[in-house]
């Protein structure tokens, strides 16, 4: 129950920006360890800014995986992946692995992106891949950071249904809490213990998602889909 579980995050009355920009003006938000929470809202709305400033407050046990994937595409899906980890080790092991890679980092991550449907693409650049292989590259270097808590910011967006849901198993098989901020209907009702819905820099509704109706998402994303 993770009503009595530690509290990860636990924001009260906080104004929260983005490049000297108010977005959040009042915010309060609290997010225990073990919850699995869907954010949604429209484009603008604040979502990103609200991962990133949840992200800062503990990016020691953070895998965040941006809007902007960051991948550096001249580099193969092997090192993106292993970029999860860089502050890890020192600088001349990073370097040693960049040119010949460690054995024990290239079998994990072969391993992983078996898992995330990469297979035959370990050591192919970042600018041969279709932008769903990108996707699922970067949240690969995140699953490798081995961290307790996934944020997430559309982590799924250009993938299929089948695809999306896969990858979000694995990312809440490794990882105690999950925070993600999509479109998708129906892994928001699904696959989250609660939705968090965000409009005009406030939390409009936070509500355990089985008591969210898909009547009322509906109208919901209905709003967002014409606000775009």
């Amino acid at each position: 129950m993770t009503q009595d579980c530690p509290t990860v995050f636990n924001i009260s009355n906080q104004a929260i920006g983005f490049k000297n920009q108010p977005i959040f003006s009042n915010l309060s938000l609290m997010i225990k360890q073990g919850e699995k929470v869907a954010i949604v809202g429209t484009s603008g709305s604040g979502k990103s800014t609200l991962l990133n400033y949840l992200y800062q407050c503990r990016s020691v046990d953070v895998a965040y995986c941006p809007q902007k994937s960051m991948l550096v595409d001249t580099l193969s899906v092997y090192h993106n992946i292993y970029m999860g980890i860089l502050n890890q080790h020192g600088f001349f092991y990073n370097i040693i692995n960049l040119i010949r890679p460690f054995p024990v980092h290239k079998t994990r991550v072969e391993q992983l992106t078996r898992r995330l449907g990469l297979t035959g693409l370990l050591f192919k650049s970042i600018d041969k891949l279709s932008g769903g292989q990108q996707q699922r590259c970067a949240i690969g270097r995140a699953l490798y950071q081995r961290l307790p808590i996934f944020i997430g910011d559309e982590p799924f967006s250009g993938l299929d249904p089948k695809q999306s849901v896969e990858l979000l198993k694995a990312i809440k098989d490794q990882h105690q809490t999950v925070v993600v901020a999509l479109h998708n209907k129906e892994m928001a009702l699904n696959q989250f213990d609660r939705i968090i819905g965000i409009k005009d820099g406030a939390i409009a509704f936070d509500t355990p998602a089985t008591e969210v109706s898909s009547e009322q998402l509906d109208l919901i994303y209905h709003r967002i889909e014409h606000s775009e």
